[in-house]
């Protein structure tokens, strides 16, 4: 049970990884988008992409870095990562398909009781 926590924890690392690149990416696109509209002279226009740039790759890369400190408190064993990692699945239930896969996986590794540590009901004895 233990691989299946560390590997929900590597994915979400990875998931946030790659969610921080697309924040980057679309930081850049934007970026270069208003310095060529710059250099056409339009410079409220540009002015204005800059803005959205900032504040669209800024609120991208917000939203990526829970994913990474929560596999990484899960991998260092912290006590606030189980949960941390479990609203994180949630989250990710809504991003169709990947984010619903790693959301599904997470709850299964992160909720599943293995049979040898579930409590064992003694059988209920009849009155005679």
């Amino acid at each position: 049970m233990k691989t299946h926590i560390q590997i929900v924890a590597t994915l979400h690392i990875v998931m946030g990884a790659l969610s921080l690149l697309g924040a980057i990416v679309v930081f850049a696109c934007l970026s270069m988008a208003g310095g060529i509209v710059g250099s056409q002279g339009e410079h409220e226009a540009a002015t204005i992409i800059g803005i959205v740039a900032v504040a669209l790759g800024g609120f991208l890369a917000l939203l990526a870095l829970p994913g990474i400190i929560g596999g990484w408190a899960l991998l260092a064993g912290r006590s606030w990562g189980r949960p941390f990692v479990l609203v994180l699945g949630a989250l990710h239930l809504l991003n169709i398909p990947f984010g619903t896969a790693l959301g599904i996986y997470t709850f299964w590794a992160l909720l599943h009781v293995p049979q040898s540590q579930s409590p064992v009901i003694p059988p209920v004895q009849p009155i005679a």
